[in-house]
């Protein structure tokens, strides 16, 4: 259920004062988007639709551009659909304080195609990437030094 799978991301937000959305309806079945958000450092958060929710990780360097080239990719909390479309400003004193604005979007299909959710926990997912920016083949790998910690690979560039 969303509601149980955003209770993080509630929780660390007060919806009176942050302009985030709470909940809502968003993408379309596999949408991804990219935001380049300027907190207290600038990281870009990659989003992948899935079960109802954008399975998110924070990119402290922004997203791989070459093949071969890897990223830490930080895992946070799940936030719901309707954060796919938003920018604006987070205010001070609230959690991720600081400028949100899409950097790229689009959609993404699976390698293998049966229970992508099932491959990611697995600690390994293969996709293909189809962005404004973002081309190609890609996947995020759990690594052995925390829960929280992926690689975010681009193994190949569209053709």
């Amino acid at each position: 259920m969303e509601n149980e799978k955003l209770t993080k991301y509630k929780d660390k937000r007060d919806f009176v004062t942050t302009p985030e959305p709470e909940e809502g309806s968003g993408p379309q079945a596999h949408t991804f988007v990219v935001q380049r958000h300027q907190a207290s450092h600038l990281h870009f958060d990659f989003r992948l639709e899935m079960g109802g929710t954008l399975k998110s990780w924070a990119v402290p360097k922004g997203p791989p551009s070459q093949p071969k080239e890897k990223r830490l990719a930080v895992a946070v909390e799940d936030h719901p659909l309707a954060y796919a479309g938003f920018e604006g400003v987070i205010p001070e004193g609230q959690y991720g304080a600081g400028t949100v604005e899409i950097w790229d979007k689009g959609t993404y299909e699976a390698v293998k195609p049966d229970d992508p959710e099932a491959q990611l926990e697995s600690g390994k997912f293969s996709f293909v990437l189809k962005g404004e920016r973002l081309k190609g083949l890609f996947a995020l790998v759990k690594t052995a030094y925390s829960s929280k910690s992926w690689l975010l690979i681009m193994k190949e560039k569209a053709r």
